[in-house]
């Protein structure tokens, strides 16, 4: 009786469209979501031989390069800071982790129209006026590209304070007799003890830090579309895979749902299968020693 309202939402909202649009993608859909006339891998071979979906999957790795090592590195170093505070420690959790809650269509909104506009009252270029530097275009399709500037910093500070969290709790997790141990054996406070200790022990909340960090990477599409979208279209190399997804599907030349659908079913496959073999490498499942 409490699972059944769950179980037929999630079966309407989420399990019938994704059936809907694998049916979809074997059907030449044109201005509807109705299946018309069989086309067989048609549409897969079309996403995966023409030049535009490809480089969106470029776009995609090239953003991931960013945004997955750093959101780690800086998230774990977030973490620790903050666990070894002991003086209004749930204060500063909370401030690293409020961004978290904020929607990503305004944050892009404030990053392209306050802080990185590109004219000389925008607050990036302000304070680099302080210092005699010229105002500059940073959402614009200029080189060198600013604006991966611009995204991936918007990035960071909406989730870092997620995976922050998420390493506190493994953190505490960790047996204090472990680091009495090493300290009696003669490791010294600092790397040494990091490295032995803290972070094999960390090695499945990492596992899960970075299979999130790359599936939202995948799925990156609100400060794509909200920051660099123009009536000029989009800088080059400038559009990952949902976006492109989005302008094949309800782009005002034509809403082309079997291709879109294609697509989508691709992207989703590449998700699992970077995730398994993600799982695989690191050993989501293995016990730390």
């Amino acid at each position: 009786m409490f699972v059944g309202p769950f179980a037929v939402g999630l079966a309407v909202f989420a399990y019938l469209p994704i059936g809907w649009s694998v049916l979809l993608s074997f059907f030449d859909a044109r201005d509807t979501v109705t299946p018309t006339r069989f086309v067989g891998l048609d549409n897969y071979l079309h996403m995966l031989t023409e030049g535009p979906f490809l480089a969106s999957l470029g776009t995609f790795s090239l953003f991931a390069l960013f945004i997955v090592p750093t959101t780690f590195v800086l998230s774990l170093a977030l973490a620790l800071l903050v666990n070894q505070i002991g003086f209004a420690r749930a204060f500063f959790r909370s401030v690293f982790f409020l961004p978290t809650a904020c929607s990503y269509v305004v944050a892009s909104l404030v990053w392209k129209l306050s802080i990185f506009n590109g004219v000389r009252f925008g607050l990036a270029n302000t304070v680099l006026g302080w210092f005699g530097v010229d105002n500059i275009a940073w959402t614009a399709s200029t080189d060198p590209p600013w604006y991966w500037l611009v995204l991936v910093t918007l990035r960071l500070w909406l989730q870092l304070g997620f995976y922050m969290i998420l390493f506190i709790a493994g953190l505490q997790r960790i047996p204090r007799h472990l680091y009495e141990a090493a300290w009696i054996d003669g490791a010294r406070p600092g790397w040494q003890t990091f490295r032995h200790i803290t972070l094999p022990q960390l090695r499945a909340t990492s596992v899960a830090v970075l299979l999130l960090n790359l599936i939202a990477a995948y799925q990156a599409f609100d400060e794509f579309y909200n920051v660099l979208s123009t009536a000029r279209g989009y800088p080059p190399f400038a559009r990952p895979p949902l976006v492109y997804l989005y302008y094949t599907a309800l782009g005002q030349g034509g809403q082309d749902f079997g291709r879109g659908s294609a697509g989508a079913v691709i992207l989703a496959a590449l998700i699992a299968i970077v995730t398994l073999l993600q799982g695989k490498v690191f050993g989501f499942a293995r016990r730390s020693d």
